[in-house]
């Protein structure tokens, strides 16, 4: 099955800078139509990385994890950002109430915290971004894990 096709690259990151670095130039590198999911423990860094995501992109307003709205769209850079967080999502036919589908196969980028509670409903390509953290190595490690899920970028 396509799907279980991957490629994985590995970082570490050793501050929220790092980390936010990271973000920064796989925005600046990523095209319309890809779908990024945010995998990690509360705390990781998930929004840095997204902030920094966000600033490749050309985005200078403020962005915060969007807990409570479930998604959040920017479009003042290159193209635009669907940011959502789905760790309140009870059900994954609750993103059909949302429009996910406009964003997931949109103009845009997606960047989708908590993914793996929606895993059924994402697309057949993805990239996976595991963050975890490493208390030997130190409170602001981060090793971050970028997995190509699927036959190829998205449509």
């Amino acid at each position: 099955m396509e799907k279980d096709r991957r490629e994985q690259t590995e970082a570490e990151t050793w501050s929220p800078e790092e980390t936010f670095a990271l973000g920064e130039r796989l925005g600046a590198a990523c095209a319309p139509g890809e779908v990024y999911t945010l995998t990690g423990d509360l705390g990781t860094g998930k929004t840095v990385f997204t902030q920094g995501f966000a600033r490749g992109l050309g985005i200078e307003e403020p962005v915060n994890s969007p807990t409570f709205t479930i998604l959040q769209i920017y479009e003042e850079g290159r193209m635009p950002l669907y940011h959502f967080d789905v760790y309140r999502i009870a059900d994954a036919e609750e993103m059909d109430e949302i429009g996910y589908e406009d964003c997931l196969y949109g103009r845009g980028v997606c960047l989708i915290e908590w993914a793996d509670l929606i895993e059924e409903i994402l697309p057949d390509s993805y990239i996976r971004v595991i963050i975890e953290k490493d208390p030997e190595k130190g409170f602001e490690y981060r090793r971050i894990t970028m997995e190509k899920v699927g036959a190829g970028r998205q449509k």
